[in-house]
Order: C-alpha cells, then sequence, then structure tokens
C-alpha cells in the first residue's frame, strides 16, 4: 500500500507494484522483466541458476516463449483474479481496500466481493481442470525439464498465496494491521488429494524443491542507509548494456510514428491496474520488449527505471518537445 516512501524518495518511482528490483542504478520493475534482467546478468553459463532449464531430450528447442506467456498471460491473469477473489472480505473493509480502489479506479464494495468468493473457487476449480493433466505423471514438472522452470515458479506462487489469503494467513500485513490472520481452509474443498492428485504431488513436490535450496537473503535494517550508499558508487550501463537480450532489434519505425524518441518526456503505466500512478521522466532507450526513461522527478539517487512493454502502455506526455 502507499505510501512507499522507499521507492519515491529514493528512485522518484511511483509506481505502484512489487516487487522491484535494482541492479545497481539501474531499476527494473514487473516480475516479467525482472526475471529476464537476472537471466542476462546472472546466465546459466557462469554458473548460476536457471528458470528456463533444459528441456528432456529436446535441448535445441527454446519453449522460454511459451513459459513466459503462461506465466503473463495464465497465472498472472485470469488465476490471479481468482486468488485475488478469494481475498476475506474484512480485508476489503480496511485500509487495504480503500488503497485498492485508487489502484484499480473505482470503489470497492466488501460485502459484494464476499458474495463472489463462490464464483471465484468455482473459477480455481476450473483452471485446476485444465492443469491437472499436465501433472498426471508422479515426478513431473510443468514443462518436462529436471529442476523447475519459470512456469513452475509462477504457477506454485499464485496456489500457495491463494491458498493462505484465503486461509487469512498474512492478512494483518497485508491490510497494515487492519485486520487479523486466521486459519480457515477455504480453498481445501477445491484443491485437494482427492479431487486433484497430480496438481496435489506436484505443489508439495515443488516445496520439498525449494526448501533444499540456498537462501542468500539479507535483510537491511530500515535504518541502514549503506546500501543507498553502494548504489550511488556504481556507475550506470553502457548503452549497449542497456536493453535485455531479445529475439529482434527495435522495430525501424513503428516507434518513431508515435514519437518515442530518446529524450521526449514520456509516462509508462501498466495497462490494467495502477493506470492512475504513471511513472513519468526522459526516455533513454526503447526496444521492442522494454523501455527505460531517467524519472523527471529528483530523488536520492540519479537512476534509470526499465520496464517491460508487455502489459505496459508508453505514450508521450502532451506537449513534450525534444
Amino acid at each position: 500500500m502507499l505510501p512507499r516512501p522507499l521507492l519515491t524518495s529514493t528512485f522518484a518511482l511511483s509506481y505502484r507494484k512489487i516487487p522491484v528490483l535494482a541492479i545497481g542504478r539501474e531499476i527494473y520493475c514487473d516480475t516479467s522483466l525482472i526475471i529476464e534482467a537476472l537471466e542476462n546478468f546472472f546466465p546459466a553459463s557462469q554458473g548460476w541458476g536457471t528458470v528456463y532449464p533444459k528441456f528432456e531430450g529436446l535441448d535445441e528447442w527454446t519453449y522460454k516463449g511459451l513459459v513466459r506467456g503462461f506465466a503473463s498471460f495464465w497465472t498472472d491473469k485470469p488465476l490471479f483474479r481468482s486468488t485475488t477473489g478469494l481475498i476475506p472480505s474484512r480485508v476489503w473493509s480496511s485500509s487495504f481496500g480503500t488503497d485498492r480502489a485508487q489502484l484499480i479506479g473505482h470503489a470497492l464494495d466488501p460485502s459484494k466481493l464476499a458474495s463472489k468468493i463462490p464464483q471465484n473457487l468455482a473459477n480455481l476449480d476450473l483452471h485446476l481442470s485444465l492443469l491437472e493433466p499436465t501433472f498426471s505423471k508422479p515426478g513431473a514438472w510443468a514443462v518436462p525439464t529436471k529442476t523447475p522452470s519459470l512456469a513452475d515458479i509462477s504457477l506454485y506462487y499464485q496456489l500457495r498465496w491463494g491458498v493462505d489469503i484465503a486461509a487469512g494467513r498474512g492478512v494483518y500485513d497485508l491490510s497494515g494491521g487492519g485486520t487479523g490472520d486466521a486459519e480457515e481452509d477455504v480453498v481445501g474443498e477445491v484443491f485437494n488429494e482427492g479431487r486433484y492428485p497430480g496438481l496435489w504431488a506436484w505443489f508439495h513436490a515443488f516445496e520439498t524443491y525449494i526448501s533444499t535450496l540456498p537462501d542468500p537473503q539479507t535483510t537491511v535494517p530500515s535504518s541502514s542507509t549503506t546500501w543507498i550508499e553502494t548504489l550511488r558508487q556504481t556507475p550506470l550501463l553502457a548503452d549497449e548494456q542497456l536493453l535485455v537480450p531479445t529475439a529482434v532489434e527495435q522495430h525501424p519505425s513503428l516507434d518513431k510514428q508515435r514519437g518515442l524518441v530518446k529524450g521526449v518526456s514520456v509516462s509508462v503505466a501498466p495497462d490494467d491496474t495502477g493506470r492512475d500512478n504513471p511513472t513519468v521522466g526522459t526516455l533513454v532507450k526503447i526496444g521492442v520488449e522494454e523501455v527505460i526513461i531517467q524519472p523527471s522527478e529528483k530523488a536520492e539517487l540519479d537512476v534509470r527505471v526499465h520496464f517491460p512493454r508487455l502489459g505496459f502502455v508508453v505514450k508521450v506526455v502532451e506537449g513534450a518537445k525534444l
């Protein structure tokens, strides 16, 4: 929920959603682009992990585009709407509901949302039915790879979050202390071992897998500013390194026809929720899948902000001139 002073005062970032990734003073927004940045700067060829492990028996086939589409257009859209629809009504009555009304762009009625929970459970049941055949073979991941891929990660996150939020776990933090946590098995009538044995086995196998991975996370005390000074001393990327690699270069004329050229003032905002909180700045570079701007607002750090073009709208600010 707003306010988020760390993002706004440090990076001049009005973007509403999380996570946000900082690699030096290059700031990456939206999970879809964050993943590609991590894959680019920390490649498997140098010993890092990957969310695109090789496809069993067909290493030359690149399934990356299909998995990215699965994550962006299935788990992050209709499946997410179903799990979000399971949020307890008391959460919508808190300041979280007020905040999300601003994010979505219209008022929210807690009682009406509560009445839709059975429909959202039915929608979840539909998604699980579509997914179950993929996991009919014991020990299978979403894509036949030796280790989980982005498909497994994105699907697991939505299911884990949906199960927990429907039960009332974590709602105290979600609502900013506006309502308390609970333990109510809401999703169990739909997602259980008897109804979906393949998905159930996969779900718990994935949890076992991630429990074996090292946890490199370090929590920095809120009072510490050392990380800000570290970022301040980090050089910005060279022009040729700015965009994550893509299959093709930027189209030679389409962006120019819309006035999207280096140096112009633009706004960038999601195409679904959060449209009323665009990030405005000077266009630094634009590619077929990514746009980079330097925020107009002053902040503690001089940064460049990277957005994916998928799921975002980039517009020239009215009256802007080079």
